[in-house]
């Protein structure tokens, strides 16, 4: 059982992370998935709708309606995909650049104590074990998928 031990501390260290992130989003003014989009697109190429959720890890429904409101303030673009006229591309506007540029350093300064409060070595450790376990995870994925 020491497989799911891990996988429950993996899951409260992420909720952990996200109750302190989300109350600084959230005093921004924004919502994480607000956030989310505007971090992905932030100092990026314009993106398909596609390849925003493979980034940001949303579902399609919950982008379109992060997007809309997006849109509505003014902070993103939507144009249709010079290569393929089927796809639309998403970037930030000169307003949602300025915007992002403000909130993204904002965000990182208010984390910057808690980053600090952990050990580089420590971090990258972690970090490769982390990648590591994903690609076990994936890989259990990909065997899953060839079975069906």
């Amino acid at each position: 059982m020491e497989f799911l031990q891990t996988i429950r501390k993996l899951t409260n260290a992420y909720q952990s992370f996200e109750q302190i992130s989300d109350k600084n989003i959230r005093k921004i003014g924004l919502t994480p998935g607000q956030f989310d989009v505007l971090a992905t697109l932030g100092n990026q190429p314009p993106m398909s709708c596609k390849e925003l959720a493979e980034k940001t890890l949303m579902v399609k429904g919950n982008l379109t309606v992060i997007l809309d409101g997006l849109l509505k303030k003014g902070w993103i673009s939507k144009n249709t995909n010079p290569n393929d006229a089927r796809s639309t591309m998403i970037s930030l506007t000169k307003d949602g650049d300025k915007f992002f540029v403000d909130i993204f350093y904002q965000h990182m300064n208010y984390l910057q104590p808690l980053a600090d409060s952990f050990h580089e070595n420590d971090l990258r450790e972690l970090s490769l074990e982390l990648s590591n376990f994903t690609t076990r995870l994936n890989k259990f994925i990909d065997s899953v998928n060839d079975k069906e």
